[in-house]
């Protein structure tokens, strides 16, 4: 691979940003620098530690770069939770969320798993 862009995580994880982007538009006003920022920062954070993991050429920094990937998309979910309590999301759209976000989580389970395996065939030379 010559680019995080290739990486299978960082694309879905991307396209999950670009949903959060059009939901976030919707939100109140009042909400512009508590859940629609906590929302957008969440999601670009799990892009820029795909990459920035990819970038360090290291197996074991890569991983670690990845499992704050993981932990950013799990507090999505949460501000996720929090804009259904608040009306701003009805169950159906959250639900469709959470399944987009489970899938992004499954594929970068991979990747780790991945990263950990070739960790170990370099190890073993």
């Amino acid at each position: 691979m010559n680019s995080f862009e290739e990486l299978e995580a960082w694309k879905v994880s991307k396209d999950l940003r670009n949903s959060l982007w059009d939901f976030v538009k919707r939100l109140p006003k009042e909400e512009t620098y508590r859940l629609n920022d906590q929302i957008i920062r969440a999601s670009r954070s799990v892009t820029a530690n795909i990459a920035e993991g990819f970038g360090r050429f290291h197996y074991q920094e890569n991983i670690q770069f990845c499992r704050h990937a993981r932990g950013s998309l799990y507090e999505i979910i949460d501000h996720l939770i929090c804009a259904s309590n608040c009306g701003y999301l009805d169950e159906n759209e959250l639900i469709g969320f959470k399944q987009d976000i489970a899938n992004a989580i499954k594929i970068l389970n991979g990747y780790i798993f991945y990263l950990k395996k070739a960790k170990e065939n370099e190890a073993e030379k």
